[in-house]
């Protein structure tokens, strides 16, 4: 055979040499153009990294404060809703107690007039002791001074003994449910006599005393 076969490095005889000079020109000058570009600069990639990174840090920021805002509001919400159901449920109870009320002033007069016996004194004990679990207390004593806040007065005196508008006598208890006063205590109050302090009202009576004393005791009629 006076052919030689064509070998495998050997360029295909069907490409012209010129379009394979071409094809080599164009391959070289890519090549050049991508040694001179060079790989992406390294700050353009972390600056666009901070910017998500800054932007997904914002967001998060926003949804906490959402959520840190309705937990806020929710509370409140509860603290308002347990307040009111308190309220209304002293507001229940002082209505009922203030219905009552009658019912234990007869019972203190029966008690003061000695008429508490038997089954009927039986009963007002188990009156007393139910609205006492329900929250009333009775309050007025003689001698503690005069508060228009929790005391009415009825009736009004001046004595020598006294240094301040006081309660001498409780013609009614009060009664309170918690801090609501449900009626006052109802009182006779003495004020200081006018022209008079308690020391000079002492010495008075400590002088009629002695001069009672000298004369062999106060003279009878």
């Amino acid at each position: 055979m006076t052919e030689e076969t064509q070998g495998f490095g050997q360029e295909p005889s069907d490409v012209p040499p010129e379009q394979a000079e071409a094809a080599k020109n164009e391959a070289a000058k890519a090549a050049g153009s991508a040694e001179e570009a060079g790989p992406a600069p390294a700050g353009d990639a972390t600056a666009a990294s901070e910017d998500q990174l800054r932007q997904v840090r914002d967001q998060l920021s926003e949804r906490t404060a959402d959520l840190q805002r309705l937990q806020a509001e929710y509370q409140n919400y509860r603290r308002r809703v347990e307040r009111d159901r308190v309220a209304v449920k002293e507001i229940a109870v002082a209505n009922l107690l203030s219905e009552l009320l009658p019912v234990l002033d007869d019972i203190g007069r029966a008690r003061e007039h000695g008429e508490l016996v038997g089954g009927f004194k039986a009963v007002a004990e188990s009156v007393e002791t139910v609205v006492a679990k329900m929250g009333l207390q009775q309050f007025g004593k003689e001698g503690e001074p005069f508060d228009p806040l929790v005391h009415e007065a009825l009736m009004h005196s001046y004595a020598p003994d006294v240094t301040e508008t006081t309660c001498v006598q409780i013609l009614q208890p009060g009664y309170r449910v918690g801090e609501r006063t449900i009626r006052p205590a109802r009182v006779a109050v003495a004020e200081p006599q006018p022209g008079v302090t308690p020391a000079q009202g002492t010495e008075a009576d400590g002088a009629e005393k002695s001069s009672d004393e000298e004369n062999g005791g106060p003279e009878k009629g």
